[in-house]
């Protein structure tokens, strides 16, 4: 199993189980307000650089 999964990996994960746009955006609000610093955890273990993580956080 690898280590690191892509934000494209993860997006298209997403997609496949019928997720669209709104919902990703729903799902990532969400997890934000409820563990700011778990979702923080994740987008690191994405590989997202911290300029990507502060976008994908203000949302």
């Amino acid at each position: 199993m690898k280590t690191v999964v892509s934000i494209e990996e993860w997006k298209k994960r997403f997609q496949a189980v019928g997720l669209d746009e709104e919902a990703m955006q729903k799902w990532h609000r969400l997890f934000e307000e409820e563990n700011p610093s778990g979702h923080q955890s994740f987008l690191e273990w994405l590989g997202a650089s911290p300029e990507e993580i502060a976008v994908i956080r203000r949302m």
